[in-house]
C-alpha cells in the first residue's frame, strides 16, 4: 500500500503577479507559469523563486517566503508580487571594418591617357627676328 496517498495534499495559497510593463512571463521556481497580471495557487510549505521576463527587459527574480500565522495556514508573502522591468540596454553597435581595396587581376598594364600619350606643344613660335638691310657690299664677290 502506497503512503503517499494517504497525506494530505499541500496547503496552497494564491499568489497575484503583477508587472510593469504587463505581459510578462511569470515562472514560479515549482515550475508554474503565467503571464502578467495573474495568479496562482501555490504550496506554502517552502520559499519559492518567481522569474519574471519579457522581450526588451531585463529579468527580474523575486522570492516568496512562506509566512506563519498563528490559528490560520502559512500564507506567502509577498501577496501579490509587483515587479517593475528594466529596459534591456541596446545591444553593442557593430562596427563595420573597412572592406580591404579589391585587388584588380593581373592583366596588361593599364594604357596610358590620351593627354600623356601626346606629344608636348611645339613652343609658341617667336616673332620674327626684322629683317636686316641687304650690306652694302655684295654677298659673293663678283667672278672674274
Amino acid at each position: 500500500m502506497n503512503l503517499d496517498a494517504m497525506k494530505p495534499a499541500p496547503v496552497m495559497d494564491t499568489v497575484r503577479f503583477e508587472s510593469e510593463p504587463p505581459g510578462a512571463e511569470a515562472k514560479t521556481s515549482t515550475g508554474q507559469t503565467c503571464r502578467t497580471p495573474c495568479a496562482l495557487a501555490l504550496p506554502v510549505n517552502s520559499p519559492l523563486t518567481v522569474s519574471f521576463t519579457l522581450n526588451g527587459y531585463q529579468p527580474e527574480t523575486e522570492t516568496i517566503e512562506p509566512i506563519a500565522m498563528t490559528g490560520s495556514p502559512n500564507e506567502l508573502r509577498p501577496n501579490p508580487v509587483i515587479v517593475e522591468l528594466t529596459p534591456a540596454p541596446p545591444p553593442p553597435k557593430q562596427v563595420k571594418k573597412p572592406a580591404p581595396p579589391k585587388k584588380k587581376p593581373a592583366a596588361k598594364p593599364a594604357a596610358k591617357p590620351a593627354a600623356a600619350r601626346a606629344k608636348p606643344a611645339a613652343p609658341a613660335p617667336m616673332s620674327a627676328a626684322p629683317q636686316q638691310a641687304p650690306a652694302p657690299w655684295p654677298a659673293t664677290p663678283p667672278q672674274r
